[in-house]
């Protein structure tokens, strides 16, 4: 799903993303052990031939989108956020993302990028629904999807192997009705 947008956030913006985007600096986030630690593209190592076709085949789908985080001071691309697949008849949406510039972690951009993204999707994709799953030793993940108002529904118990052990993976989920209601209370703050 091709979109032109440019989703403009306060340190961040969302842009979609283009083989421009597929730098060294890409390759090497995806390959750095404490970067890829909760994603998984970890299980095979990533090149710039497999990070082209994974851009490549993201921009000719029709139920998915993927955004590249930059920064809005430099427009320097710090990470990826992705809303897909989408499911059209339902009317839902995956979100799954990454700030691969380590030393910008803890700096509040997944969270914005979250935001926007969450927004994107509710009022452009006229979703009704958006979701997340996230390992539960990413902390700083879904406290981010906490903070933009997404509901923990749901533990899946030891769902995926990590670090020579099982762990549980939460699914989070936030509604039109919920969103819309947090935009009416940041509105009324300001």
């Amino acid at each position: 799903m091709i979109t032109k947008q440019v989703l403009l956030g306060g340190g961040i913006a969302l842009r979609q993303i283009t083989l421009n985007d597929c730098t060294t600096s890409y390759v090497e986030w995806l390959n750095d052990p404490e970067v890829n630690c909760y994603l998984e593209t970890r299980w095979t190592e990533q090149t710039m031939e497999s990070i082209k076709d994974f851009v490549k085949s993201q921009r000719d789908n029709t139920h998915s989108v993927l955004f590249a985080i930059v920064l809005s001071a430099d427009k320097a691309h710090i990470g990826n956020i992705k809303i897909g697949p989408i499911n059209c008849n339902h009317k839902h949406a995956d979100i799954s993302y990454f700030i691969g510039e380590k030393r910008l972690w803890n700096r509040g951009y997944a969270k914005e990028a979250i935001r926007l993204a969450t927004k994107f999707g509710f009022e452009e994709l006229k979703l009704h629904r958006v979701e997340a799953g996230v390992y539960a030793g990413a902390v700083g993940s879904w406290r981010a999807l906490e903070r933009n108002g997404f509901v923990r529904e749901a533990v899946f118990r030891e769902q995926v192997f990590w670090n020579g052990r099982f762990m549980d993976v939460f699914r989070y989920g936030i509604l039109e009705s919920e969103y819309k209601i947090i935009r009416q209370m940041e509105e009324t703050a300001r």
